[in-house]
């Protein structure tokens, strides 16, 4: 069931309830089979031949390599593999978090929840429903090594839902924040970067590791001094988690532009008031508005968490890189998820043009708990709820 592989064409269909289905793991060759499937809704911004080899690189890079990406399939248990019709399927990818209820910490692994497709003739049959199902019950104890310090647990999987809130949700994934401040590319020439008193310094690879490892300290200690009785919960922004995004940035821009961008974020502000920025730039089909490709913002830190004009003056030096580069990699707008209240203030004190928008069909963040009943849905607050979480 290769790349040229002929299409099943099968008499009957199983019942979504049948005994005969299971979900279970890909082989190699499966594997590529789903990506040719579902390069209709995901690989539109390259050619297929392209996608498919992006979709192989994925599993190399440091986040997913070493079985840190599962590939998911739900088929017959009676048929051979490689000739067993793929009646739906997705990617599941292994994620440090962090809990904290009451200012005590706990470490375990998520599950993020990708790439959910099944064909067009399998859809209303009930076979993505079936496959959810199952997946949500095998990820609570899906690689748990309890020899290891951090994979004691999942506590939690996520997904982000690009069919609106309540398809999920009848799962088990409850729908979190899904809102985002966005700001419109401009051209250096219209910039005033150049003449601000505290101009941001641009980011590239070598500077995301020592941040990282600042931003998990500060974010550790935010989550310790919080003692409201609910549980708080943090995907780790670690260097792995920001190359995912950045290495699979590279091979995209390679292939649209012949190059790849070296500024992966921006800095400004002194010692210990810093306000930072590390991004990504997306492609979702040609170079087109209609494409809705986007800059987007993976995750914004303030070492002071304070609304003032320091930190307004740094991030605007920010943003104005920002913004410059979405103009130049010809994105549509430049796009930061679910700010907070002081991060929204400081947008405004920046008096940059913008927009908050409430995103009701696209990446909309979903969790599913898996731990302790008495916690309810509404008593999770998921921290630090950002982009570089998505996958």
């Amino acid at each position: 069931m290769g790349e040229n592989a002929p299409e099943e064409v099968p008499t009957d269909y199983p019942d979504s309830k049948s005994p005969s289905l299971h979900l279970t793991t890909a082989t190699e060759e499966e594997k590529v089979a789903t990506w040719n499937l579902n390069s209709v809704n995901w690989g539109t911004a390259l050619s297929l031949s392209d996608y498919l080899e992006r979709e192989s690189y994925l599993t190399t890079v440091p986040l997913a390599k070493d079985n840190g990406v599962t590939h998911w399939i739900l088929v017959s248990k009676d048929l051979p593999h490689n000739e067993r019709p793929i009646l739906a399927s997705c990617e599941s990818l292994c994620k440090p978090v962090l809990v904290s209820r009451n200012g005590i910490i706990t470490e375990g692994i998520t599950h993020g929840i990708g790439s959910v497709f099944s064909q067009p003739k399998y859809r209303g049959k009930g076979y993505a429903a079936r496959m959810l199902r199952e997946l949500g019950r095998i990820l609570k104890s899906w690689q748990i090594d309890s020899s290891v310090s951090g994979r004691e647990a999942v506590p939690f999987s996520i997904l982000y839902s690009d069919i609106g809130p309540k398809y999920y949700a009848k799962f088990g994934w409850e729908v979190h924040p899904s809102s985002h401040i966005a700001l419109p590319p401009i051209s250096s020439k219209s910039s005033s970067s150049s003449s601000s008193s505290n101009s941001g310094t641009p980011l590239t690879y070598a500077d995301i590791p020592s941040l990282c490892k600042l931003d998990e300290h500060l974010l550790r200690k935010r989550l310790a001094e919080t003692k409201d009785g609910k549980t708080h919960v943090a995907i780790l922004p670690t260097n792995d988690q920001m190359q995912w995004h950045h290495m699979r940035e590279d091979f995209v821009t390679k292939k649209i532009f012949g190059k790849s961008p070296t500024i992966k974020g921006a800095i400004a502000g002194p010692e210990g008031k810093r306000v930072w920025a590390i991004w990504t730039r997306a492609f979702y089909g040609p170079l087109k508005p209609e494409s809705g490709n986007t800059f987007h913002i993976l995750r914004l830190v303030l070492e002071d968490e304070t609304d003032n004009e320091q930190n307004a003056e740094s991030l605007k030096s920010i943003l104005d890189i920002a913004q410059e580069e979405a103009k130049e990699w010809q994105l549509n707008e430049v796009e930061m998820w679910n700010p907070s209240e002081v991060v929204r203030s400081l947008v405004r004190r920046t008096e940059l043009e913008h927009k908050v928008e409430h995103r009701e069909e696209e990446s909309i963040p979903s969790l599913m708990w898996y731990g302790d009943e008495e916690t309810k849905a509404g008593d999770i607050w998921w921290v630090a709820n950002e982009k570089y979480g998505w996958c």
